[in-house]
């Protein structure tokens, strides 16, 4: 949608918000005011926002006073911890947010009539893509396209779809349970959880292995807000199964080193190991207890959002390379052909 069209609708949509029927000043709209209120939605304060901002808190309060008036409708419910956007502020924030995505598409596009020679890819993964998969990705990407630069954000699943939804990345890559709000799912599939040992391990022989079998052996486990954890606990607690974690963790690549390095059984899905499997550092054995593959691995955009050149190109490369087993090459020139060619 173009930038005068979203501008139109945010109008629209906030017109039919106000009580008294007065006029609205589409001034009010302009890009500073919407950039504040935005910063506010994300800090949940105009403390916090101010610093982020590096402007006075007054500034801000005036902006947003401001926008409340013309609009005659409160936008944030001052609470003792913050302030949190009311129904009109939400509705606000996601236009809002669509509106800024639609100017930084623009601008890319412009850059990208010159081929794809400059642009950048904002990314948000949790830290099972954050370690061997999408570095090797970028890095084959970036050797066809040199001119694009890429930021990463790693955080939890809930996080990294955060960051899409906020309009704060552009393509985010994660574990998933369930589907998400506001999110478009380009790519998903199923992400078994595996039982990681050493390769001279007792176990790296096996072709497969269950939860039981595991009980006699030292055992590394993430903490309990991952989904990999949720998973194992859940079928643990189907089959009566106890097990005492010898070395737990949020972080996810201490527990893999551990078990790479003879200490112990980790838990991990492909995706997270797959060039030390390759590299012959670790063994991954597939669990054959039910639940053990209700996981998903999911490639998220904003939902109605259209992506810039760049960004539309890597999500084609990553979607090639995520398959199991899939080394990042060079991208398939047929399929970067198929996204640039304009269709009529």
């Amino acid at each position: 949608m173009p930038p005068v069209q979203c501008l139109e609708l945010i109008i629209a949509v906030l017109a039919i918000l106000m009580e008294k029927g007065g006029t609205m000043n589409p001034r009010v709209l302009q890009e500073t005011a919407l950039r504040y209120f935005l910063e506010v939605v994300r800090c949940g304060s105009i403390s916090e926002a101010s610093g982020k901002l590096n402007v006075a808190p007054s500034a801000i309060s005036r902006q947003i006073a401001r926008l409340e008036s013309e609009l005659d409708t409160l936008l944030f419910e001052r609470r003792a911890r913050g302030m949190v956007p009311s129904a009109s502020g939400e509705l606000l924030a996601v236009h809002a947010r669509h509106m800024q995505l639609e100017a930084d598409r623009i601008g890319s596009e412009i850059l990208a009539l010159r081929g794809l020679q400059r642009g950048k890819v904002r990314l948000a993964s949790s830290e099972g893509f954050a370690v061997d998969f999408l570095p090797a990705a970028i890095a084959a990407f970036r050797k066809r396209y040199s001119g694009i630069h890429f930021h990463l954000m790693v955080g939890s699943p809930a996080q990294a779809t955060r960051h899409v939804r906020e309009g704060d990345a552009d393509i985010g890559i994660t574990f998933s349970l369930k589907p998400e709000a506001d999110i478009t799912v380009s790519l998903r599939q199923p992400a078994p959880i595996m039982a990681l040992v050493s390769p001279d391990h007792e176990l790296a022989a096996k072709k497969h292995i269950t939860l039981a079998q595991l009980q006699r052996y030292p055992l590394a486990l993430p903490s309990p807000e991952t989904t990999l954890r949720q998973l194992f606990d859940i079928c643990c607690s189907r089959q009566n199964l106890a097990f005492e974690s010898i070395f737990s963790s949020d972080y996810t690549e201490a527990l893999i080193n551990f078990a790479m390095l003879g200490g112990g059984v980790a838990l991990a899905g492909e995706i997270s190991v797959r060039y030390r499997i390759h590299q012959h550092r670790v063994v991954a054995i597939p669990i054959r207890d039910q639940g053990m593959d209700s996981r998903f691995i999911e490639v998220q955009t904003l939902a109605n959002r259209t992506l810039p050149s760049a960004t539309q190109v890597f999500l084609a490369f990553i979607k090639e390379h995520i398959p199991p087993g899939k080394l990042p090459l060079l991208p398939n020139p047929q399929v970067l052909t198929d996204i640039q060619t304009p269709h009529n």
